[in-house]
């Protein structure tokens, strides 16, 4: 490869990775054109895209956007697919863990494709960890979970001493209405 198609190589690896942190990095060796095609469109139609890259080439630029992927790491071992889109990392994996188990496609990519891992926030993480990482919806709702708990223990101590006062006094007035009235003397 000439010096000019490294260059250019490159600058589509930098405008196509400026803005992107989160990423799944796969193997991909044997894959039919079939099986290709099959899990390129199913993941497309969930807004995730595939590329294959160099690993020279990308190790550089991503040095140059702040991934920090070091040089001697197995992300680089072998052939190279990056794995982006989705809205959070959580639902990047999930997608490609169910679309790879899928039990009428699993025969078409088994140990064809492998996964090496994930890039989460630009740091590298392993992809079992990546699966279990709470999309921006379940981590927002856990927030105001936690944010309204107090709020409701602290309405609950207010109302209990009143509810009680009352269910005291509701006691007594049952107990007046059910004693009998003093017989009139004669």
């Amino acid at each position: 490869m000439s010096k000019v198609i490294k260059q250019m190589e490159m600058q589509a690896l930098r405008d196509t990775f400026q803005d992107v942190r989160e990423l799944v990095v796969l193997s991909v060796k044997g894959l039919t054109c079939h099986a290709d095609h099959t899990l390129r469109s199913t993941l497309r139609k969930k807004k995730i895209q595939l590329k294959v890259v160099k690993n020279s080439l990308t190790r550089r630029v991503f040095g140059e956007l702040g991934l920090k992927i070091e040089a001697e790491s197995p992300y680089w071992a072998g052939s190279t697919v990056l794995a982006w889109g989705a809205n959070s990392i959580a639902e990047l994996s999930r997608a490609i863990d169910s679309e790879l188990k899928l039990p009428k496609n699993a025969p078409l990519y088994k140990e064809k494709v492998t996964i090496k891992g994930a890039i989460a926030d630009g740091q590298p993480i392993p992809f079992p960890l990546a699966l279990t990482m709470p999309t921006k919806p379940e981590a927002l709702g856990r927030v105001v979970s936690l944010a309204l708990s107090p709020a409701s223990r602290v309405v609950s101590q207010i109302v209990a001493p009143a509810s009680r006062v009352a269910s005291q006094i509701n006691t007594i007035v049952d107990r007046e209405e059910a004693a009998p009235a003093p017989a009139a003397t004669a």
